[in-house]
């Protein structure tokens, strides 16, 4: 596992590494990268307490246990930094095997919002409006 530093927002999950360094992630014995987790601050603010990393993004080749693998990863680069707590959510309607597999545990769920939009601050959809969510810790 590398870890990065900084990264052009969206290069790591939209654009093949050919201009910068592969993000960090999970790598064949080629140097082929295989999977990626983004991690970082969390998004909630009440969440932010400057020991908590949130993982906000997985994505894979589909290399068997690849999730697992990521969450694991993530888990052992950020108490080696420091950090006492690892989270992400999860929609409702996903299993959660990787998230179990990597001996994670399911502390709350989180009923279905209706929107960040109101009159006063107009704020566009994302598709994730109305669904139920999970929210996952580490051990």
């Amino acid at each position: 596992m590398r870890r990065k530093t900084s990264c052009a927002p969206g290069t790591a999950t939209t654009r093949p590494p050919q201009v910068r360094s592969p993000p960090s992630g999970a790598g064949a014995e080629t140097g082929t990268l295989r999977a990626v987790a983004i991690v970082g601050r969390p998004v909630a603010r009440h969440l932010d307490d400057g020991t908590t990393l949130e993982v906000t993004q997985t994505a894979s080749d589909g290399a068997r246990n690849a999730n697992s693998l990521l969450y694991g990863a993530s888990w052992r680069a950020a108490k080696a930094l420091g950090y006492q707590r690892l989270i992400t959510f999860a929609q409702a309607g996903v299993s959660g095997a990787s998230l179990r597999g990597a001996g994670r545990g399911l502390i709350a769920g989180r009923p279905p919002r209706a929107g960040w939009h109101t009159p006063s601050r107009p704020r566009a959809g994302h598709g994730n409006n109305h669904i139920a969510r999970f929210l996952w810790q580490a051990p």
